[in-house]
C-alpha cells in the first residue's frame, strides 16, 4: 500500500541484551517518514484482545509510526483514501518485541492490532493529537475488507465491536486520494 512502510532497525544484540534507536528523524526521513510527532501512546493488551480498526478524519488527521515492545501482535494497516487504487485494501505484518520491526501507517488508513501473544504493549508515535470528535471505526470483521485475522472470535471493546462497514464509510466524510508529487 503507498506510503505503508516497514521499518527493520538496525538492532545491536550482546550478552547484556540490544540497543536500538527507535525514532531516528533523518534516517526515517529518507524512507519518506519526515513527520513531527506530537503525540506517544502505549497500551497493553492480553491475548485475543483486538483494537481498531481505528482512524482520525481529516478534521484532525493523525499518521502513526508503531512498535511493538512486549509480546507479539498481527498489525493491520487499510486504505481509507477514497479514490486511492489500493482503497479498502489491507496489508499486515507481524510486529514482536523480538524482531523490533515498525510500521508507518500515513494520514488516511485505518489501523488495528491483535495480540497474539499472552500479553502485548503497543507503542505509537502520532502526527496529530486524538480527537474524539475525529475517530472512526471500521468494523474489524468487514468482508468488503477481508483481513486474514487468526482469531476469529476476539475480545473487542464496545465501540471496535459496533465499527462501520466500508461501505457506511463511504457515506459519510472521508479522505480524498491525492497522488504524491
Amino acid at each position: 500500500l503507498t506510503g505503508v512502510v516497514v521499518i527493520e532497525p538496525q538492532v545491536h544484540r550482546d550478552g547484556r541484551g540490544f540497543f536500538l534507536e527507535a525514532y531516528h528523524r533523518r534516517r526515517y526521513a529518507a524512507l519518506g517518514i519526515d513527520q513531527e510527532f506530537v503525540q506517544d501512546n502505549h497500551s497493553r493488551s492480553e491475548k485475543g484482545v483486538l483494537r481498531g480498526l481505528h482512524y482520525q478524519d481529516m478534521s484532525a488527521p493523525m499518521a502513526k509510526l508503531v512498535r511493538c515492545t512486549t509480546g507479539i501482535v498481527l498489525d493491520v494497516a487499510v486504505d481509507l483514501r477514497v479514490g486511492s487504487p489500493t482503497f479498502g485494501k489491507w496489508y499486515g505484518v507481524e510486529l514482536t518485541a523480538e524482531n523490533c520491526r515498525q510500521l508507518f501507517l500515513p494520514v488516511g488508513f485505518g489501523h488495528g492490532f491483535l495480540a497474539l501473544s499472552p500479553q502485548a504493549d503497543v507503542e505509537y508515535k502520532c502526527t496529530g493529537y486524538y480527537d474524539k470528535a475525529a475517530e472512526g471505526v471500521i468494523a474489524w470483521n468487514d468482508p468488503q475488507i477481508g483481513i486474514d485475522w487468526p482469531e476469529k472470535r476476539p475480545i473487542l471493546s464496545a465501540g471496535d465491536a459496533n465499527g462501520m462497514s466500508l461501505a457506511d464509510y463511504l457515506r459519510r466524510p472521508a479522505f480524498a486520494f491525492e497522488r504524491p508529487a
